[in-house]
């Protein structure tokens, strides 16, 4: 695996390595997903303070009335005390919880989801301590006889201490008891609660998703725990490296189903419990489900739906696929169900270790903010990650279908079997998932030749934000990351994206169960050098490679002079004048570098660039530009328009030398050539989409698009075949958006054709699933309120999510202000766009360019409400300022952003603090490059179109 992937078209360039690579078995690949969970400030309870007043029935049957609980305000200068710090003491070790919920489907009278819960965790002090500190979040507790917030008993011999004092700190989310006495190291102890929380709509903790059948409002109580949210749904210790066993218990009523990460344990019994309220008793199931294996929180899973579920048997390992009862019928869990035997299987040969649960259930859920999560047993998806429908569903739609259950699979052993030890190290989880989880999709659908697609759509993803003098690197201190939302902002492209490897059987072997940090890692990676006789450089290690990669963010370019054989590397930036507040590295941003190159042909020894120059053989920069240009008119187009932007920015490359590799795409015929060439042109129309430069680019453009665009027609038949290559699908979409984009009026009359003949029959859809979105997209900018309307309607109307995300993309197309503006507003009504979908609807119409300016006022004006309602997660907040201030290219734009950056200095960015200063840094970036290159591009195009 270590050698990467051959890609056949792409051949005789030597001059571009990729910086993420050392010891043949790492380099930069992945793909970002969004990991995120939802921060929405309820209304009851708040942070640990409020009151849910009414009688509720705990889970044993008795009836009690929650106690106002009163949290210890902090100081404005937080103490040096334990609880004012975010980290957990070393003196406690949770061994196993037992864990009771019941999750109230239907509203109590003050109009409130709630669900009640009683636990208890056994814990072994480790180190003498009179403080027990326990994370809690948004739950209220019922006082015990002795008037504090727990019951603390001791399981052995020695007697357990009194309780003095008991409290709720919210700041730190803790619940705090302090003893009259000190726990003994190494006796265990039990300690239980009793609480009360909000099953609000905030898609983080324990929380509710809502979904109409058949005219019906169903409720689904579901969880999302990652990063630090388990907290919410009961008290825990809530991190990582406190690995425990769980027995959990759920009471739902018989209409339901329940699931956990464990196999439900024997029959469902009966439990008749009593609830104080108008409706009198009310008879529940109990599912009980058998223990867990050792894991963290953030992997905990529990659900009650009213979903129905397929399954089928794969090595004596049940799976089985939930979704709604509608779209099971409709045979839309069939996809997921056959590929996910083969994925396992993979998997188990693949890391060398049997998969170690008897169970696989996946589940798709109307309400997740989340692509997916990898709980161990009970992986959450969103409806559109895991149902496939083929009368609805795209090619592409498929394809990140299956991806994403690979990488979620993967998880099952490297983040699951074997985990993080703090936040930190996450890349350790996501990169590696991110990287197999082709090689999964590979192994479920071997003719889409998806391997090649990895550069293509990752491994440049992450150079964008790497690229910054406010990037990070892979690995941070573990004392920088400590609040939630810092370890919610590294969920981000560099710690998916920036990783791969390929030996880890003995990794996995050795830490099972358990927790690690990276140097682990190269620990085993030396094992495997030493047993293979793996050449590195003289005097280097793993470590020594290794950590220049994971401990200074950033990577190199690597120029190669083949006319002196010199060859050196420079620290990247997007703009080279930020180098001076670029953070100190010790490894003075040089990094080990493993060079394969080719000569005449003949695949020469590898070599190392240990330091910033070296030689390799015997051209400058721009003669090589003009060698692969001569070299393209044989070949076409190669991977290095991929670099178009990133050359330019940097100032390697002349802007228009590096527009000539454009010139040859009236020739190409294939998908990646195209797909890398319209992803950087799309830098230029977001610099240009606003000046006179836009005119001249869109009729080049258009000159370049229409040969393929016929090519298509003609091997479709006019448009009604499809073509038969993966790929070949996804060109076909590209050749009928950008000709419709550059208003190429046979395009144009063929999509307003299509949505035209729709709109006079809704029931008979012509268009074929994989041109929906961007014919959807090309009839609705064309058209007025009619067609935004049409495409409103069949939105709202949608039963299958897949369909409706085509049209909720397509609505932020139009050209007309007034109706993105209301389309602005509904992102923040629940009942018009669903909380997980808002911020990503936001970026959909400032990607429009005639929507830029809206939606970068609406999200100023708003911020505040979206910032309390909508957070959550890197990617939400991340994804929407930077999507927001992509176009971004004036002084007065800038002024703008440090403005919005001080406004609301108050009121926080959470999860997206960074992003602003990346937007600063990027807007400051993209005001020098069109200063230096609109007038020379300008004149290119025009030049460069036939008159």
């Amino acid at each position: 695996m270590g050698g990467g992937f051959y890609i056949s078209k792409f051949v005789g360039v030597v001059g571009i390595v990729f910086g993420a690579g050392a010891v043949a078995t790492v380099i930069a690949l992945a793909v970002v997903y969004s990991q995120e969970v939802a921060k929405n400030e309820a209304v009851s309870p708040t942070n640990g303070g409020s009151t849910v007043k009414p009688p509720v029935t705990t889970p044993g049957g008795s009836t009690v009335v929650p106690q106002v609980t009163t949290p210890v305000i902090p100081t404005t200068a937080p103490s040096n005390e334990a609880w004012d710090k975010y980290r957990l003491p070393d003196t406690l070790k949770p061994e196993h919880y037992n864990l009771t919920l019941w999750p109230r489907l239907t509203v109590n009278a003050q109009g409130l989801y709630i669900f009640t819960g009683k636990s208890y965790v056994v814990f072994q002090c480790v180190k003498e301590t009179d403080l027990i500190l326990i994370h809690s979040n948004k739950l209220n507790y019922t006082k015990w006889g002795d008037d504090h917030l727990a019951k603390l008993s001791a399981l052995g011999s020695t007697p357990v201490p009194t309780i003095k004092k008991s409290w709720l700190q919210p700041t730190t989310q803790f619940l705090v008891l302090e003893l009259n006495g000190k726990l003994a190291v190494g006796e265990s102890y039990q300690l239980d609660t009793v609480f009360v929380g909000e099953l609000a709509d905030d898609l983080g903790g324990f929380y509710r998703s809502v979904y109409l059948e058949e005219g019906e409002e169903k409720v689904v109580a579901t969880t999302q725990m990652q990063p630090t949210d388990a907290r919410k749904a009961f008290p825990c210790f809530d991190e990582p490296a406190m690995k425990a066993i769980f027995h959990i218990t759920l009471l739902h009523p018989p209409t339901t189903v329940a699931l956990s990460n464990g196999m439900e344990h024997g029959q469902y019994s009966h439990v008749e419990v009593t609830e104080v309220g108008p409706e009198g008793p009310v008879r529940v199931w109990r599912t009980s489900f058998d223990e867990t294996k050792k894991m963290s929180t953030y992997l905990l899973a529990f659900i009650v739906s009213d979903y129905d579920y397929i399954n089928s048997t794969s090595d004596n390992v049940l799976i089985r696929i939930y979704a709604r009862k509608k779209a099971i019928a409709d045979g839309q869990g069939e996809y997921a169900l056959n590929k996910t035997g083969p994925i396992l299987k993979f998997f188990e040969k693949y890391y060398n270790a049997t998969y170690p649960l008897p169970k696989s259930d996946q589940i798709a859920l109307p309400d997740f903010n989340a692509g997916a999560m990898e709980n161990w047993g009970l992986i959450t998806y969103r409806e559109t990650a895991l149902l496939y429908d083929p009368n609805m569903s795209s090619n592409s739609n498929k394809e990140r279908i299956a991806t994403i259950i690979a990488h979620e699979l993967a998880h099952m052993w490297f983040g699951n079997l074997v985990t993080l030890r703090w936040w930190n190290d996450l890349w350790l989880n996501e990169g590696f998932a991110s990287y197999v989880e082709y090689l999964g999709a590979n192994e479920a659908e071997p003719d889409w030749n998806i391997k090649d697609l990895i550069v293509l759509g990752d491994v440049h993803r992450v150079f964008a934000v790497d690229a910054l003098a406010s990037s990070h690197p892979l690995s941070s201190k573990e004392e920088d990351i400590q609040k939630p939302e810092q370890i919610s902002e590294l969920f981000d492209a560099i710690s998916y994206s920036k990783v791969r490897s390929s030996i880890f059987s003995t990794y996995l072997n050795t830490f099972a169960y358990d927790n690690t940090v990276y140097t682990d890692l190269w620990d085993h990676l030396q094992m495997a050098v030493n047993s293979t006789g793996t050449s590195l450089p003289t005097g280097q290690t793993v470590h020594s490679i290794m950590n220049r990669w994971v401990l200074q963010m950033g990577f190199p370019v690597v120029t190669i002079n083949t006319a002196t054989g010199m060859i050196n590397q420079q620290h990247f930036l997007l703009d080279p004048a930020t180098a001076g507040s670029v953070p100190p590295s010790d490894f003075s941003y040089v990094w080990i570098v493993p060079i394969r190159w080719m000569k005449t042909g003949l695949l020469q020894k590898q070599t190392w660039l240990e330091d910033k120059t070296g030689i390799l053989f015997q051209l400058s920069t721009e003669l090589n530009w003009w060698m692969m240009l001569l070299t393209l008119q044989g070949e076409y187009i190669v991977y290095c328009m991929r670099d178009l932007n990133s050359n330019t920015w940097a100032k390697y490359i002349n802007t228009t030398l590096a527009l000539r590799t454009t010139k040859y795409l009236r020739r190409e015929r294939e998908y990646m050539p195209w797909e890398s060439a319209l992803d950087n042109l799309d830098f230029f129309y977001l610099m240009f989409d606003r000046s006179e430069v836009y005119g001249d680019m869109q009729a080049y453009l258009k000159y370049q698009v229409e040969p393929l665009f016929k090519h298509f027609e003609n091997i479709t038949r006019n448009w009604t075949d499809v073509p038969n290559g993966h790929t070949d699908q996804y060109n076909q979409v590209n050749a009928i958006r950008v000709a419709c984009s550059t208003g190429m009026e046979e395009c144009q009359t063929l999509t307003k054709g299509w949505y035209s003949q729709w709109m006079k029959d809704s029931a008979k859809n012509p268009i074929h699933p994989n041109l929906r979105t961007t014919v959807y997209c090309s009839a609705i900018a064309a058209g007025g309120a009619a067609e935004w309307e049409f495409g409103w309607t069949q939105f709202k109307a949608a039963t299958i999510a897949i369909e409706a995300d085509k049209l909720r993309f397509a609505l932020a197309c139009t050209k007309q202000p007034w109706l993105l503006n209301k389309y602005l507003e509904y992102t923040l009504d629940a009942t018009k766009i669903r909380k997980q979908d808002a911020t990503s609807t936001i970026v959909y119409i400032a990607s429009n360019v005639v929507g830029q300016s809206l939606a970068w006022d609406f999200m100023r004006d708003r911020w505040s409400y979206i910032f309390t309602q909508y957070g959550g997660g890197s990617f939400s907040f991340s994804n929407l300022i930077n999507g927001v201030t992509k176009r971004f290219s004036t002084e007065f734009e800038l002024k703008q952003l440090k403005q919005f950056q001080a406004d609301n200095s108050e009121v926080g960015f959470g999860s997206g603090t960074l992003a602003v200063s990346q937007s600063i840094e990027r807007t400051t970036a993209n005001i020098k490059w069109v200063a230096e290159n609109k007038k020379s591009v300008q004149e290119w195009f025009y030049a460069e179109v036939p008159k």
